[in-house]
């Protein structure tokens, strides 16, 4: 068939278009990936042929509110491999098996592995002078770069809070895990270029990408508070051979946690050394046990704002009272027999309590329980907090009623506690509990974010809170909290004893005994809890936690530098109390006169000559019988 020029040249024609689209967009495309992409390919090709040695990031450190050092990190040798650049495998792990202390085969196996980079056994933060000697070998494809480890510069100082890390610097429990994503960081590395094989490439550089280090984060912890619980929960478990202890101390008008401890202990540095339910568990947070007496405090808050009873009303206690055929004693067997309302209060009176609980009726009472905040997380920012557990209402007769007004039948967390008795003194305000304040920048230091309180509601009312207060006060004044009394601090506070759940009953041995108290009555600044288990020398919160609240607030209203008040309750002494008496002025007195003249206030004698020139407390203050005075000595002429 023969083809006429016109078709002809209508096919070349085509053919150029097509060929000249195709060239055009080859041409495109060539300048696209050249320009465009370019330095995205060059980047791409370079992870290919480019190897890293890590540069761990510095965790953030963690410090109390005042920027005193709680946790930091040091630094530390780690050993790497490149097994492609090891010259003599069997060498090198011989000679790295001498210095590491660790299995030759094991080494030889790791580094001849077909990988870019591996991690020497027994290499893993090593010490310093173990590095040196690494480096002195200067053995191809093995290098030392910088790590760094977790220190605590206090032991075990608040452990449960903190927390510790993993190998790998991750957090693992309390503060360190809960804020990992912050205190981590970035970790940086050095890269160099290598073939496929992982050699290295001649003429090519190094690059170094520094790590960029995790957020320092300040917490509302006072390191001074946090030594006053410590010490006497050491006291106690001692004294009292105890199961285990906890404390928590807290500013009632932010929710700020200003201490927070547990006994048994444990060192973050060796967590290994201990049972893991000793590091696992925060007992604050965590344990959940029938709370007591300190559960009145609700129960009072609830009557007091609903309007069903007052503080003046009068009461009969027989010792017991009836509820649907069962008899609900009180602790003291004889009862109080006639009492006002806030006798009962300052009591512990159960029939009494029993009485406010049925006038509110379940509906009322448990929903202001619900509405302080028990049966639900506090959301507290740490790790392993428990929900407790209170009745459902259609569960709820007359007996449940009852024994919940006065703290039994209902399991609950301290840290529930804490923020339900700071709603019922800070006027009516329940707030959430938080224990990390601010996180700032590790270089310049300045705030990323902070943490403001949060209200979650109003519970009762201002003027309820007031007589809560009060009537707090007057149990620390004339009851069963009286020695937690503090000459001119005004405090209030209320013990709890509870006998421990034990086999579908109760012990009648084992108990959990508590106090919750606060100060100054009429303006808060301090709340502290303190509960021991299972004390095995006595049995009664008034003889054992109230003395140990009383020293950590009396500790801690001094280092406050939180002024006496006026208007103190006067305290009503019983039989065994121990007597406050006014401290003597011995100023300008010969020791010699005083020695044998004020032995009933034992003297702590500091300084050289024959006067006194100086003495703490001063004189006209009062102390607890039995309190040292300290005096300083000098010449006459000093004074």
């Amino acid at each position: 068939m023969r083809v006429s020029n016109v078709t002809v040249r209508r096919r070349i024609f085509i053919a150029l278009i097509i060929g000249t689209v195709l060239y055009a967009s080859l041409i495109t495309r060539l300048g696209y990936v050249q320009l465009a992409q370019g330095q995205w390919l060059q980047d791409e090709a370079g992870k290919l042929w480019g190897r890293n040695i890590p540069f761990i990031a510095q965790r953030g450190k963690i410090l109390d509110r005042n920027g005193n050092v709680l946790v930091t990190n040091i630094s530390v040798p780690s050993v790497w491999a490149i097994p492609a650049q090891i010259k003599d495998p069997k060498s090198t792990a011989k000679q790295l098996a001498v210095i590491l202390g660790e299995n030759e085969d094991k080494i030889y196996q790791e580094i001849t592995k077909r990988a870019l980079i591996r991690r020497v056994p027994g290499g893993r933060k090593i010490s310093e002078e173990k590095a040196r000697e690494i480096q002195k070998l200067a053995l191809p494809g093995i290098q030392v770069a910088e790590d760094s480890k977790r220190f605590y510069p206090e032991g075990a100082f608040a452990s449960h809070v903190l927390g510790f890390t993993g190998i790998d610097n991750q957090g693992l429990t309390g503060l360190e895990r809960i804020y990992d994503q912050f205190l981590k960081g970035t970790d940086g590395h050095v890269s160099f270029p290598s073939d496929a094989r992982g050699r290295l490439m001649p003429g090519e550089s190094d690059t170094y990408v520094p790590p960029i280090n995790g957020m320092d984060m300040y917490l509302t912890i006072d390191s001074n508070i946090q030594r006053f619980l410590e010490r006497e929960l050491d006291q106690a478990m001692v004294t009292f051979l105890a199961d285990d202890a906890l404390a928590i101390a807290m500013d009632p008008n932010t929710g700020e946690i200003l201490g927070m401890a547990s006994r048994p202990t444990y060192d973050p540095s060796s967590y290994k050394d201990v049972p893991q339910e000793i590091y696992n568990r925060n007992l604050p947070i965590w344990k959940t046990f029938e709370p007591g007496s300190t559960f009145k405090i609700v129960t009072l808050a609830a009557a007091l704002n609903e309007g069903v009873v007052s503080l003046d009303e009068g009461f009969y206690d027989p010792g017991y009272i009836m509820v649907a055929g069962a008899r609900l004693r009180c602790w003291k067997r004889q009862g109080h027999g006639q009492e006002t309302m806030l006798e009962v209060v300052e009591n512990s009176c159960n029939p009494g309590f029993v009485t406010m609980g049925q006038r509110l009726g379940k509906e009322r009472l448990f929903s202001y329980i619900d509405k302080f905040g028990f049966g639900h997380k506090t959301g507290i920012d740490l790790n392993g907090e428990e929900n407790g557990v209170m009745f459902k209402l259609n569960r709820v007769g007359p007996v449940e009623l009852g024994t919940t007004s006065f703290g039994q039948g209902v399991s609950v967390t301290p840290i529930q506690q804490m923020a339900a008795v700071a709603a019922a003194i800070n006027g009516g305000k329940l707030l959430k509990p938080y224990i990390a304040k601010e996180w700032r920048d590790g270089v310049t230091h300045s705030v990323v974010g902070r943490t403001e309180p949060v209200e979650v509601r109003q519970v009762i009312t201002p003027e309820t809170s007031a007589k809560v207060r009060y009537a707090l006060e007057s149990v620390v004044a004339k009851g069963t909290g009286r020695n937690a009394f503090i000459e001119g601090y005004r405090v209030g506070g209320k013990t709890g004893t509870a006998q421990k759940a034990k086999g579908g009953g109760y012990s009648a041995s084992e108990f959990i005994v508590s106090f919750i108290g606060f100060a100054p009555a009429d303006d808060p600044k301090i709340l502290v809890y303190v509960a021991v288990d299972n004390p095995k020398t006595a049995a009664f919160a008034s003889t054992v936690t109230a003395p140990l609240v009383r020293n950590i607030l009396e500790s801690a209203l001094q280092y406050m530098k939180v002024p006496k008040r006026e208007g103190q309750i006067e305290r009503e002494y019983r039989y065994g109390d121990s007597q406050y008496v006014e401290v003597p002025n011995l100023l300008g007195m010969k020791i010699d006169e005083v020695a044998g003249s004020y032995y009933t206030l034992p003297l702590d004698v500091a300084g050289e000559g024959s006067y006194i020139v100086k003495q703490s407390p001063a004189a006209g203050e009062k102390v607890q019988e039995g309190s040292k005075i300290r005096i300083y000595l000098g010449d006459k002429t000093s004074n």
